[in-house]
């Protein structure tokens, strides 16, 4: 039994996966800190939870009940009442496009004090998860280049190759047998 606490990725990556090995997790929403753990800990990385056995596991001082697909709702409300995590306002803000009554800068910095990765990444990121979808839907390239914004096809190419791991044309090969993990959750389409 493995129990960790994964971070934010600036770019794509391969997962290694042993057979027979089975996974639960809980993907929080963009601004969830957990203010025990410092998010440059966890970048790009993971960090390991202690005494984790297959019934319970230690979190912030406290023994918790490892979750499944049918409490994992109890357990991230008691996360919360207990303040292990925590979201940021000001993020959860940025992330919907309100104004803010701070400066670009200020934002910047808590942005990425916050999260971990700059406010333009997370863009990045968000542009590349919907460009793949559109291109598993069948939209041709040009059509996702100029709907999501993108300079010219090398640029989507670059963009995707960075942040999903595949080219756009991997994308629309039929005999596809990796699955792409970015792909879950996605937000509204970014606005161009």
């Amino acid at each position: 039994m493995y129990a960790v606490v994964k971070g934010p990725e600036s770019r794509a990556g391969h997962a290694p996966v042993p057979e027979e090995a089975s996974f639960f997790g809980i993907d929080f929403a963009l601004g969830t800190t957990m203010p025990h753990l410092p998010i440059s800990r966890v970048v790009d990385g993971d960090a390991a939870i202690p005494d984790a056995t297959h019934r319970s596991f230690r979190l912030a001082g406290s023994s918790w009940h490892i979750p499944d697909y049918d409490n994992a709702e109890a357990f991230v409300r008691r996360l919360v009442r207990e303040e292990i995590v925590v979201p940021d306002r000001l993020v959860t803000e940025v992330a919907r496009g309100a104004a803010l009554a701070v400066s670009e800068r200020t934002v910047q910095r808590h942005f990425l004090a916050a999260t971990g990765l700059p406010h333009g990444a997370v863009r990045q990121i968000d542009r590349a998860r919907h460009a793949a979808l559109r291109l598993k839907e069948g939209m041709p390239i040009r059509d996702v280049v100029d709907r999501l914004g993108f300079y010219d096809q090398p640029h989507l190419t670059r963009s995707m190759r960075r942040y999903v791991g595949r080219g756009p044309a991997d994308l629309r090969g039929a005999d596809q047998v990796e699955p792409l993990s970015l792909l879950y959750k996605t937000g509204p389409e970014p606005r161009v």
